[in-house]
Formats: structure tokens, sequence, C-alpha cells
């Protein structure tokens, strides 16, 4: 997944300026930066659910080429929050995937998503009764459903998720973060935005470092987060650390520098 050039306005004003950006299958990919940095309108985009100036391709084909349909076949997205207005319960939410992607009626693989996100026997419960963090999850199985197999006929399929560990708790932010990593593992490529850096560093191939609607910096995390640009990013004092020996950069606040 790409975008060469992309440049987005929202109200009159310039969200992204000029972005080059490259997602590869087999990886987890990272966007960081601080809040209004574009992160998430860079998303939005790579969706299709924004446009912009700039092409933006999903497996070598450009966006505005393809159908709604075939678009959503390709790909599935996770936003930040979802709020359901009628009463659905949890299965028929994450049955939503289902008409969305192939597969449709088939309830087996809504049960299998709901058990993969630690949410098995809550099919018949009420999603406006769930926690935010249980309805977080009920909506990552719905993206699951839709984008099951990892490749499609020879192409790989793509996991867009936009802070999917905000409302988490620590064990459940391990357990969304394992399942990025292994539908990378499995050919797909996953697209997170992400504040966590201590979890992105340890579960991210590449790292995009937002600032200011362009990209400030991109590589691998050891190369990304570094002491000067995160206080740079970030426009506050503080220490990346590294653990031994896998050399995985760390921030605590506790390392905060006066």
């Amino acid at each position: 997944m790409e975008a060469r050039g992309l440049t987005l306005a929202l109200g009159g004003k310039t969200i992204l300026e000029s972005v080059d950006f490259t997602a590869a299958p087999g990886e987890v990919t990272a966007i960081v930066g601080p809040n209004g940095a574009g992160k998430t309108t860079l998303l939005k985009a790579l969706s299709g659910e924004l446009k912009g100036v700039g092409p933006v391709r999903l497996n070598g084909t450009a966006l505005t080429d393809l159908r709604g349909w075939q678009v959503a076949e390709m790909r599935g997205v996770l936003p930040q929050a979802s709020a359901l207005a009628f009463p659905f319960t949890v299965i028929e939410v994450v049955r939503i995937g289902l008409s969305s992607g192939r597969g449709g009626g088939d309830d087996r693989r809504a049960l299998q998503a709901l058990a993969r996100v630690d949410l098995a026997g809550f099919a018949g419960r009420y999603y406006n009764d769930l926690s935010g963090g249980e309805q977080q999850r009920v909506q990552l199985a719905r993206v699951l459903t839709q984008i099951w197999e990892p490749m499609s006929e020879g192409q790989p399929r793509w996991l867009l998720l936009d802070e999917p560990v905000a409302s988490l708790d620590v064990g459940h932010q391990f357990t969304v973060m394992d399942i990025a990593r292994e539908f990378a593992a499995s050919g797909g490529g996953v697209i997170a935005v992400m504040h966590d850096l201590n979890l992105t560093a340890m579960f991210a191939d590449k790292v995009w470092v937002m600032h200011r609607g362009r990209v400030a910096a991109s590589g691998a995390p050891r190369d990304t987060l570094t002491t000067d640009l995160m206080q740079t990013i970030y426009g506050c004092p503080l220490q990346v650390n590294t653990v031994p020996p896998l050399g995985i950069p760390f921030v605590l606040p506790q390392t905060r520098v006066s």
C-alpha cells in the first residue's frame, strides 16, 4: 500500500502535505506522532475514506480504479471509535464484516473472530452494554471477519488500525498486537496508528513519524524512535533507552530529563 505526494485539506486547512508513504505486506507498519500530526487523516486516505491530491495504491492499483466492494475485499479498517444507535447484539455487529467480504452468512467465522479477541460467549450480549474496551474488540472481530484470510488469490490483504489499543488493558493490548503480528506473518499487511511508543517499538517492523502533516522520519524502530527526534516531535524532554540484548527502544516517564 502506498501514497505518493499525497496532499489533503479539510475545512480549508492542509492536513497532509506532499506525503510519500509505503507499507509492505508481511510487516507491521506503525504511524506515530503527536496529536494533530495527520496520522488518522493519512490512514483514512489510505483506506479510501478521504480523497486527497496524489495517488494512493492498493496492491499496485489506484484506489480510484477500484469499486467499493473490491476495496472492501482487500482491506479492513478499525476506526478509533464506533457508536451504534440501535440495540444490536455482538454477533450482529460482527456479521457486518461478513457482508463486506467473502463468506457472508457463515457464523462460524464470526464466532472464531470473537474467540480470537477474547470475547467467546459474548455473541448474544448487547453491544451498547459492553465496556469501551470490549466494544473495541468487537469491532476488531468485525474487521477480522471481513479479511479473515491474510492472502487472497496471491494478493495480500490489509489490516488498517487506528489507535487499536487506546482503550484496552495491558493484557488485551498484547492480544491485539499479537493479532496484528500474526496477520503480517501470514502474508498480510498491517498499518497501525499508534500512540504507545513502547508497543510500537516491540511490534512494528517499520515506523513512520508524522509531524505537522509531513513525514519527519521513517525506518526501523531503533532508527526512528531516538531521543533527539522524539524530543523534537513531541516538544518535551524525554530519554529513549534500549533493552539488552535486542536493543529495542523504550520510553519511560521516569526517565524524562529536565
